[in-house]
C-alpha cells in the first residue's frame, strides 16, 4: 500500500528544491525517525506555508547520500542544511500560483472539516514534517494536486509570504549563535488576524487558565493564579476556590524576581518550589508572555522551572520568529532551550483524555514535555 507524507516549503526553499532538480527532499535532524518509516514507492505531498498552497507530489526513490547545500537558511554555516534526505522523483510540481489553494480541502479532509479548523490550526496537521496523511485525505490532495496540474488556473497569492524567516548571526562570547529579527508586530498578518477572529476575547484566557490550575490541583500540586487575574472564574467556578490554589508564592527571591513571577498567568508549585510556570497569549502579542519568561530568566538564570508558552494552534510559526529573537537566544539559557510551545487545541485535547481516564494524580509534570515544541533555527520548513 502507498502511504502518503506531508513536506512542508516556504516559497524560497521551493524554489531552491526545484532548481536543485527536483530530486532531494530534506529534512531537520529530528525527523530521522519519522523518515526512516518512509518507504520508496511512497508519495509526498508538499504544502508552501505562507501562501497556503499545494504544489507538488514527489515519488519516494529511497535514502540517499547527496550532500548538496540545496537549501540556504542564510545562517553562514557549513552544516548541511535538511540533513535527513530522500531520493525522489517528481510526479508532479507547480508554481506556487498554479497551486492548490488550502481553502479547496475544506470538508474533504479530516483535518480540516470546517472554518474552525483553519482557525485553529487545521488541528495541527501542518505544524511539521514528514506528518503522515490518513490514507484518504492524501488522496485527496493527489487528486487535487493531479487536477490543477491537468487544468491550470492562476490563483492570486500574496509574494511577500513566498520568503522563509530571514536568520542572522551574531557572536555570544566566543561563539555565533542564530537568530531571527522581526519586522512586524502580530497583528499586522492575517495570521493573527484570523486568531483574533477565534480567540481574541477574554473569556478563552480564562478558560484555558482554568485547565491549568484544575490539571495542576488534580495532579496533587498547589496552583497559583497571576495576583490581576485572581477575581476571575471559568463556569461558575471561581480561581479563588480552587483545591490547591495558593494566595502567597514562596518569599525566597529579591523584590524585582517576586514582582515578575507573581504576574505569569499560571504557576505549578510542589511544595514551596515552583516546577513550571505558563504564559497564555490569546489576546496580547506573543512577544509580551516571552518578555516575561525571559526577565525570569535574567533575574534569575540559574533557576530550574518548566516554561511554557500556551497560544492558538495558528500562532507557532509567530511563537517560533518572537522566541529566536536575540533578546531571547542570547540569555544565559536561551529561551528556545527551556520554553516550550503548546497549542490550545493539543492542551485541551490532553486534558480532556486525562479527565476520562482518571489518570491526573498518577501524573509527573514532566508530561508536558511531550506534548510541548521546542522551537530551533533547524526546525525550519524546508
Amino acid at each position: 500500500m502507498v502511504n502518503y507524507w506531508l513536506s512542508l516549503f516556504t516559497g524560497t526553499t521551493w524554489e531552491e528544491f526545484q532548481k536543485a532538480g527536483s530530486s532531494v527532499s530534506g529534512f531537520n535532524k529530528r525527523s530521522q525517525k519519522t523518515v526512516d518509516k518512509i518507504e520508496s514507492g511512497d508519495i509526498i505531498l508538499c504544502y508552501i506555508t505562507g501562501v497556503m498552497h499545494w504544489v507538488g507530489a514527489l515519488e519516494v526513490v529511497g535514502p540517499t547520500n547527496d550532500a548538496r547545500q540545496i537549501w540556504n537558511l542564510g545562517n553562514d554555516s557549513d552544516e548541511l542544511n535538511f540533513p535527513v534526505r530522500l531520493a525522489v522523483k517528481p510526479i508532479l510540481t507547480l508554481n506556487p500560483e498554479y497551486g492548490v489553494p488550502m481553502k479547496e480541502l475544506e470538508g474533504k479532509v479530516s483535518f480540516y472539516e470546517s472554518p474552525d479548523d483553519r482557525l485553529k490550526g487545521f488541528r495541527g496537521f501542518i505544524r511539521r514534517s514528514p506528518t503522515k496523511f490518513k490514507e484518504n485525505d492524501g488522496n485527496c490532495v493527489f487528486e487535487l494536486l493531479k487536477e490543477a496540474e491537468k487544468n491550470p488556473v492562476i490563483k492570486e497569492i500574496d509574494y511577500k509570504k513566498m520568503g522563509k524567516i530571514p536568520l542572522y548571526k551574531v557572536k555570544k562570547g566566543m561563539k555565533n549563535i542564530i537568530v531571527t529579527i522581526p519586522e512586524t508586530e502580530p497583528n499586522s498578518s492575517t495570521n493573527d488576524i484570523l486568531d483574533n477572529k477565534d480567540f481574541s476575547n477574554t473569556s478563552e484566557h480564562t478558560k484555558i487558565q482554568y485547565y491549568l490550575l484544575n490539571l495542576g490541583s488534580k495532579m496533587g500540586l498547589n496552583v497559583w493564579v497571576a495576583k490581576n487575574d485572581r477575581s476571575k472564574a471559568y463556569n461558575n467556578i471561581s480561581f479563588e476556590s480552587m483545591p490547591g490554589i495558593v494566595s502567597e508564592l514562596p518569599t525566597q527571591f529579591n523584590d524585582a524576581t517576586q514582582k515578575t513571577i507573581e504576574l505569569i498567568d499560571v504557576l505549578w508549585l510542589k511544595g514551596k518550589t515552583i516546577i513550571a510556570a505558563f504564559e497564555i497569549e490569546s489576546t496580547t502579542s506573543i512577544y509580551s508572555g516571552l518578555l516575561r519568561m525571559s526577565d525570569l530568566i535574567a533575574l534569575q538564570p540559574n533557576l530550574e522551572i518548566k516554561l511554557y508558552l500556551v497560544a492558538p494552534d495558528a500562532r507557532s510559526d509567530k511563537v517560533k520568529w518572537e522566541i529566536l529573537r536575540p533578546t531571547f537566544e542570547c540569555l544565559p539559557k536561551p529561551l528556545s532551550d527551556i520554553c516550550g510551545f503548546i497549542s490550545f487545541s493539543d492542551l485541551q485535547e490532553k486534558v480532556t483524555k486525562i479527565q476520562d481516564l482518571g489518570i491526573a494524580s498518577y501524573l509527573n509534570p514532566s508530561f508536558l514535555d511531550k506534548v510541548a515544541k521546542y522551537f530551533s533555527v533547524d526546525d525550519e520548513d524546508q
